[in-house]
């Protein structure tokens, strides 16, 4: 099969960078795609980041420190960018306006007047196809959900909790980072940080808060500055939001977690759905197991539990007894991406988290902050 080769240029390359670099090395993976991504180009302000990829990345033939210089390349098709919130507003309208397309990492914008400005240029450049990164709604438990809330299994909906709970903050000895610098992440904190990832299946199933109350944590108060001294924590660690979710049909209580301080926890994203007819939960931590509970009037009220098969979004080689991991639901989502800038939206298994889901977490994060300064519940206003 001829495959559609889209060159892309990372611009920070850090962690998921290099995530992104491992799955275009195993594209083999993925079965009956027409596309595939090709990383030609990478930024970042220190060259020692960018040795990585000349290292391991054979098709890399230009490295650079300015990502001006990376844009003015006419080859480069797409980006991937992945740099603190701080520098999102700036960079990525300079993408957009370059004409390339665009994964960028949430909130896309360090708050909601950055955003706004990030939007303008989405709107002002249609052409280009803009996403954000957001890879666990790929975990084939997950598109079980996805598949059942699109059947219209559930009923009228009792609750919703969703959440990303992760504990690499426990230990206080953690060198502070430009994540808890306001600064450079921003007043949302872990919301900016974890709260699209949470938000994604919510806001993609047409559940959009109508209010909030917030209870946000700092836990621990200073980390190592790596100079001997200690820093003050500026951001917040946990964010638990009650909501209240209010549709043309039905309204129902919504619960959403962030949190970098969950013992226990590495990674672990949730989501649960009780229903009058249906209830079904997923989470992360147990990636094979997906369980739900049907019900019928004056019938047993019994959990069913079941190793959900490798049947993800984007067909590949893996067989379905097999395991599905991180690094699968990254592949799966760039797929994604890179068949919405081959063949649009028609025919999608499945779409990366949209601007229009990215600035729907905004409001909810602006409205949480509020609610946290007034201790009081913030209505949330959906209107232009």
């Amino acid at each position: 099969m001829e495959k559609k080769i889209i060159r892309f240029g990372v611009i920070g390359c850090g962690l998921m960078g290099k995530e992104f670099a491992s799955a275009a090395a195993r594209w083999c993976h993925l079965n009956h795609v027409d596309f595939e991504p090709r990383i030609t180009a990478v930024c970042d302000a220190n060259p020692e980041a960018a040795r990585w990829f000349l290292d391991h990345v054979p098709t890399v033939e230009n490295v650079y420190t300015d990502y001006k210089e990376l844009l003015a390349n006419d080859s480069i098709d797409a980006i991937y960018c992945a740099v603190p919130h701080n520098l999102h507003e700036g960079i990525y309208i300079d993408i957009i306006r370059a004409g390339k397309h665009l994964l960028g990492e949430k909130p896309f914008g360090i708050d909601r007047g950055a955003n706004a400005a990030i939007q303008a240029a989405i709107k002002a450049h249609p052409d280009v196809i803009v996403r954000s990164s957001s890879e666990f709604p790929f975990f084939p438990g997950a598109q079980q959900i996805v598949k059942w809330v699109n059947e219209d299994r559930f009923g009228q909906i009792i609750e919703v909790e969703a959440g990303f709970w992760h504990s690499s903050d426990l230990d206080p000895s953690k060198p502070i980072n430009w994540k808890r610098r306001i600064g450079t992440n921003g007043e949302y904190g872990c919301m900016g940080d974890l709260g699209l990832h949470v938000l994604h299946l919510p806001l993609r199933f047409g559940w959009r808060p109508a209010n909030v109350r917030a209870l946000l944590s700092k836990i621990i108060p200073e980390r190592p500055d790596g100079k001997g001294g200690m820093a003050a924590c500026e951001t917040w660690d946990n964010a638990i939001l009650a909501c209240e979710v209010k549709t043309s049909e039905q309204q129902f209580p919504m619960v959403l977690s962030m949190k970098r301080i969950a013992p226990g926890h590495a990674n672990s994203w949730f989501i649960r759905i009780q229903g009058t007819k249906f209830s079904a939960e997923y989470s992360t931590k147990n990636p094979k197991q997906v369980s739900s509970l049907p019900y019928e009037q004056g019938g047993v009220q019994a959990w069913h539990v079941y190793d959900v098969p490798y049947k993800s979004a984007y067909d590949t080689i893996t067989g379905g007894i097999f395991e599905f991991g991180f690094s699968d639901s990254i592949l799966q989502m760039w797929a994604a991406f890179c068949d919405e800038i081959v063949h649009g939206k028609s025919g999608l298994a499945f779409g990366c988290a949209t601007p229009e889901e990215a600035e729907g977490s905004h409001r909810v994060f602006t409205a949480a902050l509020e609610s946290q300064r007034t201790g009081e519940t913030a209505v949330i206003d959906w209107r232009e």
